[in-house]
């Protein structure tokens, strides 16, 4: 049996799974989530938006200044593994009594490197900038639209003097944060460079091809913070925009459009800067990078040669050594069971689950790929709404709780120890194709034990016909997001 406990939310696997005494069902009411649909429109962003200002980049303002240390510092050292280490986590108790368990880590060099949570076992190598590419970093990339918003990587996974564990692509350099595993946000994102691109304008980095400095210098008009009384800040707003109170700047029109259809209040945090001309092209600067209006539409500005010159981080070839080439049939291992428009469509990954419907929807970008019935949470343990994201993943595993005489669920395997005297327990083996998306132990997964989809079946979870766990489980790497609403 296989437990896993989260270090936030103190809770693990063991909810929804059936049970033929319908009045013996899950858990007691909880908080509803924002729901963040990302459709792109400035009403949606705008409420994700005040919820990400709640604790405004906490993780960033630490990082900023280690990023500083480590762009004007030397270049990095060399990478040599060492002995696996224990995760610092909570201990994976198991009901039987057996010994505690703890998540196993590695570091490369002084870096931590991600716990095992699902991520491919093996990695790609990219022919056109010969660099492999696996772990998390693999499956953000798939994630977030592959190619399409990152581009392609151009380095190594390497370790900062600082202790990051990265790796460069073509429009930025990704970084795993350890600290926000155990989260529901994601745990791979580009550094953020904006301030020091910004601030080192006139030199540093370097200047565009032409020899133009960036934008004029940081002294441009455009740079400085505005107040919410500004002219600007109005005409923003009336346009559908939104305004960031704590850089003073807003965020419109195209940019709005593709921050809020690629996750931007994670990937690229606040705007650092109005609307501003780079290389002939619309531009507006964020704490995680450049954006640019090209021919081809929106898309992050080229910086990850830059940075990995000024990084001293090396981008030369290295020989593929029998690694296959990158393709989704790696993943995919099955036909998509429920078909809407065939795989293979540009943009981000996505899930949505209507629990009104009781439908479980798959995206590529704009693209429906995927529908069909599911069973979520029947009362009192209704699934949990907001926005998540596929956050854990095990091919199968044993789910064991217990509930009260009302029926909610008051302990689960994870939780260690017994279940409480009077409550009454349930399990089911061997649970396959799961996927944890929130931190109530709520996950997508297979259910063979019934076939009345289209009903509320669970104690939470999402039930899914086999073909369709099974199709998802290869589809969906970690970092998709999933919104339940």
């Amino acid at each position: 049996m296989l437990a896993f406990r989260s270090m936030v939310s103190g809770r693990t696997t063991g909810r929804g799974v059936w049970r033929e005494d319908a009045h013996n069902w899950g858990t007691g009411p909880r908080e509803h989530g924002d729901l963040g649909l990302m459709m792109g429109t400035g009403a949606r962003v705008a409420r994700r938006w005040r919820h990400r200002r709640e604790g405004v980049g906490y993780w960033q303002r630490g990082l900023t200044l280690a990023l500083a240390a480590l762009l004007l510092g030397p270049p990095v050292a060399g990478l040599l593994a060492v002995a696996p280490a224990l995760a610092q986590d909570d201990p994976l108790a198991l009901a039987s009594g057996d010994a505690a368990e703890f998540a196993a880590i590695s570091f490369l060099d002084n870096a931590e490197l991600p716990p095992a949570i699902g991520q491919p076992d093996f990695a790609v190598y990219i022919e056109e900038t010969g660099h492999t590419l696996g772990d998390v970093f693999l499956d953000y990339w798939r994630a977030t639209g592959a190619e399409g918003m990152f581009g392609l990587p151009i380095s190594e996974p390497f370790a900062t003097p600082e202790g990051s564990y990265a790796q460069v692509f073509e429009r930025g350099v990704l970084h795993y944060l350890p600290s926000m595993v155990w989260t529901v946000e994601p745990f791979v994102r580009p550094m953020p460079v904006g301030r020091l691109l910004i601030a080192e304008r006139g030199g540093g980095l370097g200047a565009h091809t032409g020899g133009k400095r960036l934008a004029g210098g940081n002294r441009s008009p455009a740079m400085r913070p505005l107040s919410p009384a500004d002219p600007a800040v109005a005409t923003a707003l009336a346009a559908g925009g939104i305004y960031d109170s704590v850089t003073g700047h807003t965020l419109s029109g195209a940019f709005l459009d593709w921050y809020g259809r690629h996750e931007g209040d994670f990937y690229l945090g606040s705007p650092l800067s109005e609307p501003v001309t780079e290389g002939g092209l619309p531009a507006q600067w964020f704490d995680g990078g450049l954006l640019v209006e090209t021919a081809a539409g929106v898309q992050l500005a080229p910086l990850g040669q830059r940075l990995a010159e000024r990084m001293g981080v090396s981008t030369a070839r290295v020989p593929a050594n029998g690694l296959p080439g990158y393709d989704e049939s790696l993943f995919v291992v099955v036909a998509n069971p429920a078909p809407v428009a065939a795989l293979g469509n540009a943009g981000p990954k996505r899930i949505e689950v209507s629990i009104p419907e009781q439908l479980v929807r798959a995206y590529e970008g704009d693209t429906l790929v995927l529908e069909s019935f599911i069973s979520t949470g029947l009362a009192p343990n209704d699934t949990e709404t907001g926005r998540f994201r596929v956050r854990y993943k095990v091919p199968v595993e044993d789910m064991r709780g217990a509930t009260d005489p009302e029926g909610n669920v008051v302990w689960v395997v994870g939780d260690g120890g017994k279940e409480p005297p009077g409550s009454i327990p349930y399990g089911v083996a061997d649970v396959p194709f799961v996927m944890y998306v929130n931190l109530d132990a709520e996950a997508l997964h297979g259910a063979y034990w019934h076939n009345s989809f289209g009903q509320r079946m669970s104690h939470g979870c999402i039930n899914l016909p086999l073909p369709v766990a099974e199709f998802l489980y290869g589809w969906a790497p970690l970092g998709t997001p999933v919104t339940v609403y």
